[in-house]
């Protein structure tokens, strides 16, 4: 793709004079967006004042020594500006540098700026008649959108858990759903993560139309690395390159564009038709690296936050149920600010709140439910409406009908766009299969790979994982995180992988994590990622520093070999040294 460059700040040589050695904080006067500026004795280097990670802002950091670090204030993660390092945790992210440019005296921070890819073949917009386009809330981060004689759907998430057993659908399904998904032309499916790659949704797709055309983006790690282990039969996937369109008819196209924080899996789309744009930003941190359009015809993204098993997996130190609700309180209103921010500077005519509407049903996981709270999406609308008054907004219910062309003719009056489900519809759910989904996972708790300590060894090596100065002792627990009776308990040492009985005596970090059993064991028989156990809030955790350990969690959410374990051959392995020891204890009885 085309590069360009693109100056975002600009300093004058009295104004470069004035900088101060070490790191110096700097707002641009035209869009009041904040830089840093290092300066030592070899010279200046600058970047953006915004972690990468989620965003965050940095500011001084009071344990800093030398000048050099500053500390993000949403996770405390630390930069150290003199390297574009960050050293808490260590061995992540290198920050993005801007490049500097020396004019006369003076200095200008320049970026490269991939080049706006949906401005490609342009097309002017039409006018669209009442009923041409719709856009139907189901539930989570599922819509069904209507473009005259097509339809396409965003991320089927209908029936079933997700994260393992931790999240279940907050909003229930219209009754004809599944239904209405058989009939797609297209499905886009924005990642990997199973509030929006649903197996349980999809094995009911597949029943009826396994042939139906589904588009993913072209990930590192691909969406569907695990569809031999789910047992669907899915027949028409697409791998879509970024930012390119593709067209589904003459009117209708859609573009898939990366995360810029984690390009590795996630990813958003811009869906057009007729020349009037649909941008879905999903749950990208930043999508398209912060480049997106702006004045499309509607916009939608994620907006309640809990999504994460920080802080409320966490046990132990600070993790107090008081310092744990001040942390919710103050990060949901950030990601509030910052969402209702980004609506203000694109200035979509229509936005839409979704893909937060998920809740820790099961009754095991009360404690979540009632203390990991979300945003509502009336209130980020309020706000939105304070700083974009010329927007529109709508909190969806399920079943609820968005008339894009009258939408677009009438933008002061909802009603007249806007159709919600019927008097006495049911909204929410009430009751979930917590049985079918949970036997389900509990069942690998009997498998004969688990009668064998040399599964431990085995699973490990093949996750591959190593050379990192972190010791974890992994605990097997009932529902109540107490130990499973007859349950693993063990260390790993991921320095050299080895597995000893007590902690090694050298310095080291230290991770305790108490893993429920059934999503444990149903993990590492099939090979799967970290995420149903962290994001789905089924361990708790404890720390020894109160460091986050990037490279261990990255590798066993995102990284894991897409080949599962070799079971078999570890049984067979084991059968035959069964079979030898057998033998040399006959031979002594003679």
């Amino acid at each position: 793709m085309a590069q360009c460059q693109k100056t975002i700040l600009s300093l004058t040589a009295e104004e470069v004079l004035a900088l101060k050695q070490g790191i110096n904080f700097k707002k641009s006067r035209e869009e009041g967006k904040c830089y840093i500026i290092y300066k030592d004795d070899h010279g200046l280097r600058a970047c953006r004042n915004q972690c990468k990670h989620q965003g965050g802002l940095f500011i001084k950091d009071i344990e800093d020594i030398d000048g050099k670090t500053v500390r993000c204030t949403k996770h405390n993660w630390k930069l150290n500006v003199s390297t574009m390092r960050y050293v808490n945790p260590p061995d992540c992210f290198d920050q993005d540098e801007l490049d500097i440019i020396w004019v006369d005296g003076g200095i200008e921070l320049v970026e490269l700026n991939p080049t706006d890819p949906w401005l490609s073949d342009p097309k002017m917009p039409e006018e669209l008649l009442p009923g041409e386009v719709t856009i139907t809330y189901m539930t989570h981060a599922c819509m069904e959108l209507k473009f005259g004689g097509k339809t396409m759907y965003f991320d089927p998430w209908l029936t079933g858990p997700a994260f393992a057993r931790g999240w279940w659908l907050l909003h229930k399904p219209p009754e004809d759903a599944i239904e209405r998904l058989c009939q797609a032309d297209a499905i886009y499916i924005s990642h990997m993560h199973s509030d929006h790659l649903s197996y349980p949704t999809l094995k009911m797709l597949a029943a009826h139309r396994p042939d139906v055309p589904i588009y993913v983006g072209d990930t590192s790690r691909p969406v569907f690395w695990s569809l031999d282990k789910s047992g669907v039969q899915l027949t028409n996937i697409n791998v879509i390159p970024f930012g390119v369109w593709r067209n589904i008819d003459e009117h209708l196209r859609f573009m898939i564009m990366m995360d810029g924080v984690h390009p590795e899996m996630d990813t958003c789309i811009i869906v057009q038709y007729k020349g009037h744009m649909i941008l879905n930003t999903v749950d990208c941190t930043r999508p398209n690296g912060g480049r997106l359009p702006e004045n499309v015809a509607l916009m939608m993204s994620d907006f309640a936050g809990g999504a994460s098993g920080f802080p409320m997996s966490f046990t132990g130190g600070r993790y107090t149920e008081s310092w744990k609700a001040e942390f919710i309180r103050n990060e949901r209103k950030k990601l509030l600010n910052y969402k209702a921010q980004l609506v203000k500077s694109l200035q979509p005519k229509i936005y839409c709140p979704f893909a937060g509407y998920f809740v820790e049903a099961h009754p095991s996981d009360r404690y979540l439910k009632e203390t990991n709270l979300k945003n509502n999406p009336e209130e980020l609308n309020s706000l939105i409406n304070k700083l974009s008054p010329s927007t529109l907004t709508w909190t969806p219910k399920p079943g609820a009908v968005l008339d894009l062309g009258l939408a677009l003719k009438n933008p002061n009056d909802s009603s007249m766009a806007i159709t919600d489900p019927p008097p006495g519809t049911q909204i929410y759910m009430d009751t979930w299969d917590f049985d079918l989904y949970v036997n389900n996972l509990n069942a690998a708790i009997t498998e004969d790979i688990f009668k064998h300590e040399s599964w431990i060894q085995f699973y490990y090596s093949w996750a591959g994982f190593m050379d990192y100065d972190l010791v974890v002792r992994v605990i097997e627990t009932d529902e109540d995180f107490q130990p499973f009776p007859g349950g693993f308990d063990y260390l790993v040492d991921f320095l050299d992988l080895s597995f000893p009985k007590q902690r090694p005596e050298r310095e080291h970090a230290y991770l305790e994590v108490k893993n429920r059993v059934g999503v444990i064991r149903h993990i590492v028989r099939n090979g799967l990622l970290w995420d149903d156990l962290y994001i789905g809030f089924q361990n708790r955790i404890s720390r020894e520093p109160d460091v986050y350990h990037h490279r261990f969690w990255n590798h066993f959410q995102t990284q894991l070999p897409t080949s599962g374990p070799d079971w078999a051959s570890f049984l067979q392995q084991v059968k035959m040294e069964e079979s030898e020891e057998a033998g040399i204890n006959g031979c002594k009885l003679f």
